[in-house]
């Protein structure tokens, strides 16, 4: 065996052991009895030990120094075996189990406290994972600036300062829209009516089907916070239900969906390398949203779900084009995973500030709560009036995911970008996606974006699949043609 055979053989075993990790992470968010809590945190904690002492192995050192790269696939796995390898050496194995640790046990502490809207039971932990993971920047950024080396995990190249400057050009744009939207004369209705929990996922199901998920390798479930777990043949996802409010449930599924067939899609001769999972969030944000928005809430795909929702819970009260409306209606409202297509990035930037301050040590997590409430009121006009609906209602800082939020603009962005390179591509996708079948999308997708898996760098990926180096234009000019027709702008 050659050296790049000996480390493409380790790496396959890490792989596999990372897959277990993800799963018992997916048990622990749906099934796993709340009294577990605690044992799952040893558990995580070992076996993230486990993982740690196999990425730092001194042997896939000498192989990196010894191995040569053939084709671009092999290049492409060596360049994230040595950035692993390189990033994780200089974690301690110490920190790595205490990090996994203590953010499996918080979890559970989220969840009770996001319950009972009580703020003050989650301070302490969320203190401690800040202090884990400001001493985890430090010895990742060697130097370098702490919120960028945490940011790296999920989008490998992107900075705070490139972000700032792209978030400060959606920004303006976003609030003006925004306004115009809600002060318009013409108004959407809202949906009204109830909506058995147990028909809403079987709707969701069929559209889980549409959009290309594979039964067969994934499943649905419920939990609090909708999410996707897993790579290649096992790929599952959740989603949650309210009586009074389908879509949540509708287009979480969707959402979710669009993570799901990525991993599903990705060649299958990828399987346990690092070529066999999304190449970054933001990449993989793109395709969830492209599929919860621009596909799945456009006029044409609304018009069929009208059908579908009709069918099954009875005449909604309003026509195609009103229930087209509807669904894209701008709504006051706390809850990013709920909001509108218009107001969701502002959300977003209000989570990138506050993480980038807490990292930097400028915002004390104790603060928090009163924090958020003072920056939403800023940004929105009104305040949120508990825990649950401000700083407690997202699960990513009890899990440590510091650096992640970012990635949901990111995501938007590059979807822009994919959906007009899609629209120039297929001149008929209306009339595929009025008949309940946006699969002529998502295989455009597939074989431009999923099937590649990690083989190109993130912005490369985009940049190949939409023809032209992303920006924030393609999805402003979307939103502000879409929400003005709605509106009468």
């Amino acid at each position: 065996m050659t050296a790049y055979d000996e480390l493409m053989a380790f790496q396959r075993e890490t792989e596999v052991l990372s897959q277990v990790a993800g799963r018992l992470g997916w048990d622990q968010e749906t099934v796993m009895p709340r009294g577990a809590a605690e044992q799952r945190g040893e558990e995580m904690g070992v076996l993230e030990g486990l993982l740690h002492a196999r990425r730092t192995d001194r042997r896939i050192g000498e192989w990196l120094a010894a191995a040569e790269s053939e084709d671009e696939v092999a290049e492409a796995n060596l360049r994230h075996i040595r950035r692993s390898y390189e990033r994780t050496a200089r974690v301690p194995a110490r920190l790595a189990s205490a990090l996994a640790k203590t953010t499996s046990i918080a979890q559970g502490k989220w969840a009770a406290a996001r319950a009972a809207d009580d703020f003050a039971a989650f301070a302490p932990v969320l203190a401690e994972i800040v202090r884990l993971k400001r001493e985890e920047a430090d010895a990742l950024a060697d130097g370098g600036d702490l919120y960028d080396a945490l940011l790296d995990d999920y989008e490998p190249g992107a900075t705070a300062e490139t972000l700032v400057a792209m978030f400060g050009a959606l920004r303006p744009r976003l609030i003006a829209l925004r306004d115009a939207c809600l002060g318009a004369e013409r108004q959407p209705a809202r949906l009204d009516g109830t909506f058995p929990p147990d028909a809403q996922l079987m709707l969701a199901e069929k559209l889980a089907a549409a959009f290309g998920y594979d039964f067969d390798r994934g499943r649905i479930d419920r939990a609090v916070h909708p999410f996707s777990s897993g790579s290649g043949m096992d790929v599952r996802i959740t989603t949650r239900t309210d009586p009074v409010d389908p879509f949540n449930c509708l287009y979480s599924t969707i959402h979710e969906v669009g993570h799901a067939t990525y991993e599903q899609d990705i060649d299958d001769a990828y399987l346990f390398t690092p070529l066999g999972q999304g190449v970054s969030m933001g990449v993989h944000e793109s395709q969830s949203r492209l599929y919860e928005n621009q596909l799945g809430r456009s006029r044409a795909f609304t018009g069929w779900l009208h059908g579908q929702m009709a069918e099954l819970f009875g005449d909604p009260g309003l026509d195609a084009d009103a229930f087209f409306a509807t669904v894209n209606r701008l709504h006051r409202g706390y809850i990013r995973t709920e909001s509108d297509e218009v107001q969701y990035n502002l959300h977003v930037l209000l989570r990138f500030d506050l993480e980038r301050q807490l990292i930097a040590g400028t915002l004390d997590p104790a603060d928090l709560d009163e924090a958020w409430n003072a920056r939403f009121e800023a940004d929105f006009g009104y305040r949120p009036t508990r825990a649950s609906e401000g700083c407690l209602q997202d699960v990513h800082w009890s899990v440590g995911l510091f650096g992640y939020f970012p990635t949901y603009t990111l995501g938007n962005v590059y979807a822009g970008c994919l959906h007009a390179a899609l629209r120039r591509d297929l001149p008929d996708l209306d009339a595929a996606l009025a008949e309940g079948e946006p699969r002529v999308a998502t295989e455009w997708l597939r074989d431009r974006v999923q099937v590649h898996g990690g083989l190109y760098q993130p912005r490369e990926l985009i940049q190949r699949a939409a023809g032209e180096a992303p920006t924030e234009a393609p999805l402003l000019d979307y939103l502000e043609a879409k929400f003005g027709a709605i509106y009468g702008l």
